[in-house]
C-alpha cells in the first residue's frame, strides 16, 4: 500500500513499510525512509506505483481549468473528494484526486485552504480583487523589465529622473524603480551612484554630493519663503569711520573695526558687530528661517546663508552706508595697553571701506609694521589693532598657562579654495599673519566680554567652554552650555559666541541677550527673550550642535572632492601623473604638504609620525573620494616623540575654537584629520 501525504506544504509519495498507531514509517521512490502521522495522509492507494502517481498527478493538475474549478466548487467548504465526484463525474481515481489536490494548492487566490483537505471557494469580489493585484504586478514586472534593459542600454527611464536624489540616498525599496535600478546594478557590477552618473540622472560628481547633502539637510530646498522687509530702526549715529576686513569673497560681514585717539592720550577701539537682533523678533517669519537652518553653510564656490540675501543685505556691514551695530568700545591705557573701561552700545556706525585680505596679505606683514613700512587705507588704525591684538593673545598664552596648557602652536597652514568656472584654486596661508591675528584676537576679547556682561547680569547665553573635567579628553572637549564657564584652549574665563549674528543661530540669540543687558541692566533676566533655565535654549543648543557638525562635514567632503579636482586639474596641466610629498600622520594614514587632502594607504610600511615621502598618484575617484598612491620613497624619517605628539593632539582639539575667528567671518573653518592643517572656504559670489 502506498501513501500520498502532506509535509512542510508539499505534497509526497511513498510505499508504507510499517504502521505503529497513528505513524506510519514510509518509503519514499528516493529512496529515503520517513515517519509520516496519520492527520497528514490524504490518500491511501495500491497503484499505480508512487512515481508514476506523481507523474500523473502533475499532467493533469496542468490540464485544469482553474475558472472552472472555481465555478464548481460553489460558496460552500468542501473536501477535495467530493469537488473531484463534481469536477471528474465519478468518483476520483487517486492520481485523479492528486492532480485536484496539487491544483486547489496552486491557486489561493481562487481556494482558500481550511483543513486537510478540506478548502473554500474565495468570494467573487475578492477575487476579482486579486485577479487585479496579480494583473497589476504582471505589468509592473514588465514594466520593471523595460526599465532594467534601458539603463543597461545607458538610458534613463523618464519615470526614475523625477525620482532623483530620493532614489538614491532615500529609496522606497518598495517601487519597481528602485528594484529596477538594483537590477540593473547587479547585472553591470556597479553602484547606484555610479550607474546614475552614466546615463545622466546626475550631470556631474560635484552635484551627486551636493544632491545626497540637500536632500539630507533642506528637503524643501535651498530657498527661502517669501518675506516681508522690516524698516531700518532708527538708532544714535556713531561718530566714528569703521572699517572691515574679510576675504574678498566674504557678503556677509559681520564685524568691523574703528579707532578713536582720545584728548587724554587714551585710545578708544571699536569692535562693531552687525546688528539683525534689531529687527528679528523671537519666533517670527525670520527667526522660524534662521533657527530651522541654525547656520550658513559654506562650501568651495557656493554657500546657503542661514538669512535670505534681502534681508543680510540691510545689515551687513557693506561700506558707503551707516548700518545698525552692536558696538563695543574698548578705552586703552595707550603706555601699557591695560583696558580702562569698556561699553556696550546699540547704534548706527558709518562704514568706510571693507578691506581685502588678497589686497592686503602681501602688504600688511609683520616687518612692515614693525618699521612703518607700507601704504594702504586705514594704515595707521591697523597698526593701532596690531599692537593691541599682540598683547591680547600675550594674555591669552598667559592664561592658558594658568590652566595647565600649552601655547597655542602658530606654524600651522591654512587653505583657501576658490573655485570659478569648475576650476578650483587653493592657496596656502601660513597662521597668524597679522590681519588674521588682529580680526582673531578682536573676535575672542568681544566673545568673551559680552560672555561676561550676561553673567553679570543674570542672563542665560550660549556659552563654548573647555576643561574642568578629569582625564586629556575632557578637558580638551569643548561644549556648548548655557552657564559661564571658562575656555581654557583659548585662555578666556567665558566664551560666548557673539560675533557673527548673520551666519550663525548661536549668535543670533546671544545677541538678544546682549541688548537686552545692554538696554536693561539689572532687570534684563526680565525681559530678555530667554529666560533663566529657558528649555528652549537648551534645544538650540541641542540643534545647533547636530546641524553644525553635519554642515562641517559636508564641508569636509566638499573641499576633499576639490582636492581632487585640482590633483586632475595639475595631472591634466602637466600631462603626466603626479609625484607629490606627504607627511605621515599616523599609521597608514598621510597628509599631502601642497593640499590639506589626507589619503590612507594600507600598504604603508611602518613609519613613524612626521615622516616625510614621496608618492605617485595612481588614481582617485570623485564617487567615494578615494585616492590611489604608491610610496615612492622615504625623504626624511622621524622619531616618535610622546610630548610632541600630545601637544599636537592639544592643538587639534583647540585650534577651530581659535581659527573660527579668524581670517573671515564669512568662512566656515573646517578641521581635517591632519594635524596642524585646516582649510577655509571663501565663497565665490562672482
Amino acid at each position: 500500500m502506498n501513501l500520498f501525504f502532506e509535509e512542510a506544504g508539499d505534497f509526497k509519495v511513498g510505499a508504507i513499510l510499517s504502521q505503529q498507531g497513528e505513524a506510519y514509517q514510509v518509503e519514499t521512490p528516493s529512496g529515503k525512509r520517513t515517519k509520516v502521522r496519520a492527520r497528514d495522509v490524504l490518500l491511501q492507494f495500491a497503484s499505480p506505483t508512487p512515481s508514476e502517481l506523481m507523474s500523473l498527478a502533475s499532467d493533469l493538475a496542468k490540464d485544469m481549468d482553474t475558472a472552472f474549478l472555481w465555478e464548481v466548487a460553489g460558496e460552500q467548504e468542501f473536501d477535495f473528494a467530493d469537488l473531484g465526484m463534481e469536477y471528474f463525474g465519478h468518483k476520483p481515481e487517486p492520481q485523479e484526486a492528486a492532480g485536484l489536490l496539487m491544483k486547489l494548492s496552486t491557486a489561493p487566490i481562487y481556494f482558500y485552504k481550511k483543513g486537510k483537505g478540506r478548502y473554500k471557494a474565495a468570494p467573487q469580489a475578492s477575487l476579482q480583487a486579486a485577479l487585479l493585484g496579480l494583473e497589476k504586478k504582471k505589468q509592473q514586472a514588465i514594466l520593471q523589465a523595460t526599465y532594467v534593459e534601458e539603463l543597461k542600454a545607458g538610458k534613463l527611464p523618464a519615470s526614475m529622473a523625477s525620482m532623483m536624489p530620493q532614489l538614491l540616498f532615500k529609496p522606497d525599496k518598495n517601487t519597481i524603480e528602485y528594484k529596477a535600478l538594483e537590477a540593473a546594478c547587479t547585472a553591470l557590477q556597479t553602484t547606484p551612484a555610479r550607474l546614475m552618473l552614466t546615463v545622466g540622472a546626475i550631470p556631474n560628481t560635484l552635484q551627486l554630493h551636493f544632491s545626497k547633502f540637500l536632500l539630507e539637510q533642506f528637503p524643501k530646498g535651498r530657498g527661502f519663503p517669501a518675506i516681508t522687509l522690516p524698516s531700518a530702526p532708527e538708532l544714535p549715529m556713531a561718530s566714528v569711520q569703521a572699517f572691515s576686513i574679510d576675504d574678498v569673497t566674504t557678503t556677509e560681514i559681520d564685524d568691523a573695526f574703528s579707532v578713536q585717539h582720545l584728548s587724554d592720550g587714551d585710545i578708544c577701539i571699536g569692535i562693531h558687530i552687525a546688528a539683525p537682533a534689531l529687527a528679528i523678533q523671537r519666533d517670527d517669519a525670520i527667526d522660524v528661517i534662521a533657527r530651522s537652518r541654525m547656520s550658513t553653510v559654506y562650501m568651495p564656490g557656493d554657500k546657503i546663508t542661514m538669512l535670505p540675501d534681502e534681508f543680510v543685505n540691510l545689515f551687513t556691514l557693506a561700506e558707503g552706508l551707516p548700518r545698525p551695530a552692536l558696538s563695543l568700545y574698548v578705552t586703552l591705557n595707550k603706555d601699557d595697553w591695560s583696558v580702562r573701561s569698556t561699553k556696550t552700545v546699540i547704534e548706527q556706525v558709518p562704514v568706510a571701506a571693507n578691506l581685502r585680505h588678497n589686497d592686503l596679505d602681501d602688504l600688511v606683514t609683520e616687518e612692515a609694521l614693525q618699521n612703518g613700512e607700507g601704504d594702504y587705507p586705514f594704515k595707521n588704525e591697523i597698526s593701532v589693532l596690531w599692537q593691541w591684538a599682540q598683547v591680547l593673545e600675550q594674555g591669552r598664552m598667559k592664561k592658558r598657562e594658568e590652566f595647565g596648557l600649552r601655547p597655542e602652536q602658530n606654524n600651522r597652514v591654512d587653505f583657501n579654495f576658490y573655485v570659478e568656472d569648475e576650476t578650483v584654486t587653493i592657496t596656502r596661508r601660513k597662521r597668524g599673519a597679522p590681519l588674521d591675528k588682529i580680526v582673531a584676537e578682536l573676535m575672542i576679547f568681544a566673545n568673551s566680554s559680552w560672555g561676561k556682561l550676561m553673567h553679570e547680569c543674570g542672563v542665560p547665553g550660549i556659552y563654548r567652554a573647555q576643561g574642568g573635567g578629569n582625564g586629556w579628553s575632557s578637558r580638551l572637549q569643548v561644549r556648548m552650555q548655557t552657564h559661564a564657564a571658562p575656555h581654557q584652549g583659548l585662555g578666556v574665563d567665558q566664551y560666548a559666541w557673539s560675533t557673527s549674528p548673520l551666519r550663525r543661530y548661536t549668535d543670533l540669540v546671544n545677541q538678544w541677550q546682549i541688548m537686552a543687558c545692554v538696554s536693561h541692566s539689572v532687570t534684563a533676566p526680565l525681559v530678555a527673550p530667554f529666560k533663566p533655565k529657558d528649555a528652549d535654549l537648551f534645544a538650540i543648543v541641542s540643534a545647533f550642535d547636530g546641524a553644525y557638525a553635519a554642515y562641517a562635514d559636508f564641508q569636509n567632503t566638499m573641499e576633499r572632492y576639490w582636492c581632487l579636482r585640482w590633483l586632475k586639474q595639475e595631472s591634466q596641466r602637466q600631462e603626466s601623473q603626479r609625484n607629490v610629498d606627504a607627511v605621515v600622520l599616523k599609521d597608514e594614514m598621510l597628509r599631502l604638504t601642497e593640499i590639506p587632502l589626507v589619503i590612507q594607504m594600507p600598504s604603508l610600511p611602518t613609519l613613524a609620525r612626521g615622516s616625510q615621502v614621496k608618492l605617485e598618484l595612481l588614481g582617485s575617484d570623485e564617487v567615494d573620494l578615494s585616492v590611489q598612491a604608491r610610496l615612492l620613497e622615504v625623504v626624511k624619517s622621524e622619531l616618535a616623540n610622546d610630548e610632541s605628539e600630545l601637544a599636537d593632539e592639544e592643538a587639534e582639539e583647540n585650534v577651530t575654537e581659535n581659527i573660527s575667528e579668524n581670517l573671515n567671518q564669512d568662512e566656515q573653518v573646517t578641521q581635517h584629520p591632519s594635524a596642524g592643517v585646516h582649510a577655509t572656504s571663501p565663497v565665490n559670489t562672482e
